[in-house]
């Protein structure tokens, strides 16, 4: 029989055992895990990117329930843990007790919070996991003023994600320089005056006497009088173990839960503890590299195998846009150390290192830390630095005598090289899963984890691609938007959602365009970007569209135009096909033709016309098919069981509920649907950009395919066994596809970009596809209306101005 795991925590330490243990052996456990947190393990470290807007909470899930599903995880979450008893062997929640032959605890850590006065007040809040996260973003929302309590790492990512939320934010510190810890004062200054930029105050020596406020919190009151105004309050001054069930549980506690190297109790064997609960040697943990060491070391002796974890040393990086730092080692003022220092002031870079018997035992680096993890190999490996001393504030690049080629110092890094800090993987590690195929950016993340966690060496991965292919490497060149901005696509499209531009002349001046007011090229992506992001409170602007969605018809090369009505799902009747059959008699269409899309075309069509032509149109119930849109055109359908004697589903009926819940949907380029009854395929389901092939047990979803000059065939995404959650899977992927693609990329490219497995990872999230139909459903009631039907009402009397050949012959 599987033994019995219990985990009490589904955080990054767990998280990252149960990826090892079930990796290496699938069926040695029977695995439950609580949670208190409602959810499965996220990636908490990009917490501060989800505060500023430029992250969704969805794209820094690790696990999702499809993840713990597959491994067969009990997942008890959104349950909190009441007892453990060691004797009984078993772990008490709030819904009843489950047994365990081995328990790993992982709870995680508390926050600090000052005693003073007012403390548990409405609208003082901590910072730790993604409740508190959006107790700030909803407290953003009303505007006003907050004021952070501490000006560590955690708490300036704070200040930083609430100030890009628009409110006027306060840093109380009470030492000398932010982040004292990890900067010395040079470095603080900067830092200090890189958000005070960002019109974030900063007040340091400032020790905070009591939170006033009656019903809910005021303002802040300081030890020297000093009072501030405050609708929030965030308090980032520390954190503490949390170790309250261990200490129930008669486990030997001292700051954290006491651990041997194996990262076992020493008070029993059979319970273990990884992440920022533990202590091991007198050593608290915070940062996210040593927590996977540990939980590489509980995976081993879960699975009878021996290891030792070892504490070794750590580097500290910001994750605030725009302030890079990073700093390592020891480097407090000290005798027999020598300091080495560059600074730039016009471009803001400080760099210092600290030299002690010819090693390099600390550095600081503000505004350029592109060598951060080259100086932190040096001063783990304790590298004698005698030889290179004249040019070793310069960075790798520059030992060995070759300045001229930056990727020489990659190639000469050793195998054992610590490439990733945050998952521990060495250079070795990288160059293997190359040679195994992984061979761009995404598919060797996802094979090794590298950059996958706080991304700050994503470059120095990507340089490792670049020196192991040689030649075959390729890294596409970052292209601009236009010629009036060095911002690509994906770049606008961050910072319209972390800046909260709602509008195009904020894009132009908060984004430093070099046009007054865009050109013909950016405009139309920037109107999309924003109706996508803010469809209520932007409104879409018809002159940064295309002619064709202007006139809402398509141009033909006479100058006049084509007319196509919706027909949803391709099914019509007799009624409407007499309006199409008078409409094209009583404005002299020339040409009627049936489309691949199972509509009609009415082609030929003067732009005078148009209003009435619609008009007419209109009052037989005719629509806008929208076939000159980047929307939806059509959901192409076969006759499914309705008539067919193979039919499996409804095809037809659920290709109509489906044009009519997408329709008038704007995406970034057009969108095709098929629908077909059976794998016979007669609705060509394999080859639009989401196609469903139904099934006798369900419906095949997949996405990606294509019939024009780029001929593809659509790639799985999910197989769902009802008509309701076709639906929903539908609707997420169209709102993903809306909010991450390129202006102008089909769903085939988006998706070679950002990889299917994320895509699924996505939409396999119930939680996250809920929210993308939610958004989804937000947007079209703006958008799903017929564009002709005011104008119809009362068509306006449209005539050409003059005739200039008639004037110039007279």
């Amino acid at each position: 029989m599987k033994q019995k795991l219990v985990v009490i925590g589904a955080g990054m330490a767990s998280g990252r055992v149960l990826e090892h243990l079930t990796d290496a052996e699938p069926d040695a456990y029977d695995i439950t895990i609580f949670n208190a947190e409602a959810r499965g393990n996220y990636n908490r470290i990009m917490l501060s990117p989800v505060l500023s807007g430029e992250k969704t909470y969805e794209e820094i899930v690790t696990h999702d329930d499809t993840w713990y599903a597959d491994r067969d995880i009990t997942c008890r979450f959104g349950e909190h843990v009441v007892g453990i008893d060691r004797t009984a062997k078993t772990v008490t929640g709030e819904n009843g007790s489950v047994a365990y032959d081995k328990l790993l605890i992982a709870t995680g850590s508390a926050p600090f919070i000052i005693p003073v006065e007012g403390k548990d007040l409405p609208g003082v809040i901590t910072y730790r996991d993604l409740d508190d996260t959006n107790a700030m973003i909803k407290a953003a929302d009303k505007g006003g003023k907050a004021v952070v309590i501490g000006g560590g790492l955690l708490g300036l990512e704070a200040a930083a994600g609430l100030a890009e939320r628009g409110m006027e934010v306060t840093v109380l510190h009470l030492m000398g320089h932010l982040m004292e810890r990890q900067l010395d004062e040079a470095a603080g200054y900067l830092l200090r005056r890189d958000l005070e930029k960002r019109g974030i105050k900063i007040i340091t020596q400032a020790s905070t006497a009591a939170i006033l406020g009656e019903d809910r919190v005021e303002g802040v009151m300081l030890e020297d009088n000093t009072g501030l105004e405050a609708d929030l309050v965030v308090m980032a001054v520390g954190i503490r173990p949390e170790t309250r069930l261990a200490t129930d549980a008669g486990l030997e506690v001292a700051r954290g839960i006491e651990v041997n190297a194996q990262m076992q109790s020493k008070t029993d064997p059979d319970v273990y503890a990884v992440g920022e609960c533990v202590e091991f040697d007198g050593h608290l943990f915070g940062l996210v590299a040593p927590l996977y060491d540990q939980a590489k070391i509980v995976a081993q002796g879960l699975l009878g195998e021996t290891g030792a974890f070892v504490v070794k040393d750590v580097a500290t990086k910001l994750k605030v846009t725009g302030c890079d730092l990073f700093s390592a080692g020891d480097f407090a003022d000290a005798e027999g150390r020598e300091d080495i220092v560059f600074r730039d002031p016009s471009r803001g870079i400080y760099k210092r290192l600290v030299i002690e018997d010819d090693r390099l035992i600390g550095a600081v680096m503000y505004g350029d830390t592109a060598d951060g993890n080259w100086f932190f190999g040096l001063i783990k490996d304790g590298t004698e630095i005698d030889e290179m001393r004249e040019t070793l504030i310069f960075g790798p690049a520059y030992q060995g005598g070759d300045t001229a080629d930056p990727l020489s110092a990659v190639a000469a890094l050793p195998p054992e090289a610590e490439i990733c800090g945050c998952n521990g993987i060495c250079k070795s590690t990288i160059t293997d899963a190359i040679a195994e195929g992984a061979t761009d950016l995404g598919r060797l993340r996802a094979k090794t984890k590298a950059s996958a966690s706080c991304g700050t060496c994503t470059g120095l991965v990507e340089q490792l691609l670049q020196v192991t292919l040689g030649d075959d490497f390729q890294m596409p060149a970052p292209q601009p938007v236009c010629g009036c901005t060095d911002l690509t696509h994906e770049d606008v499209r961050r910072l319209i959602k972390s800046q909260a531009l709602k509008s195009q002349p904020a894009v132009w001046q908060e984004l430093g365009w070099t046009t007054p007011n865009g050109c013909h090229v950016c405009r139309p992506a920037i109107n999309f970007y924003l109706l996508a992001d803010w469809p209520i409170e932007y409104k879409d602007d018809p002159q940064s569209r295309f002619v064709n969605e202007r006139k809402h018809a398509n141009i033909q090369k006479d100058g006049t135009f084509s007319v196509v009505p919706r027909m949803w799902g391709g099914i019509t009747n007799a009624d409407e096909l007499r309006a199409i059959a008078d409409a094209a008699d009583k404005y002299d269409v020339p040409t009627v033709k049936v489309t691949g899309g199972q509509r009609i075309d009415l082609l030929g069509v003067k732009g005078e016309d148009l209003p009435h032509i619609w008009s007419d149109l209109n009052k037989a119930g005719l629509v806008s098919g929208h076939a000159y849109s980047k929307g939806l055109r059509t959901v192409k359908t076969c006759v499914g069981t309705d008539h067919c004697r193979f039919g499996t589903q409804d095809s037809t009926g659920l290709g109509i509920r489906l044009e009519k819940l997408l329709w008038g949907s704007w995406t970034p380029h057009k969108l095709k649907l098929g629908v077909s009854g059976c794998p016979r395929n007669c609705a060509e389901a394999t080859c639009k950009d989401i196609g469903i092939v139904c099934v006798d047990s369900g419906f095949q979803i997949g996405i990606g395919g294509a019939a024009g000059m780029d001929v593809k065939e659509v790639q799985p995404l999910i197989q769902v066994p009802t008509e309701e959650e076709t639906i929903a899977v539908v609707i997420a992927v169209t709102q993903l596809y809306r909010e991450h693609a390129k202006y102008l990329d089909r769903i085939y490219k988006w998706m070679a970009k950002v990889g299917l497995e994320w895509i699924q990872e996505q939409i396999g999230d119930l939680d996250t596809r809920r929210a993308l139909v939610d958004r989804f459903e937000l947007s079209q009631s703006i958008y799903r209306k017929d564009p002709w039907a005011e104008q119809a009402k009362e068509p306006p009397k449209f005539a050409p101005l003059a005739d200039l050949t008639l004037e110039a012959a007279e």
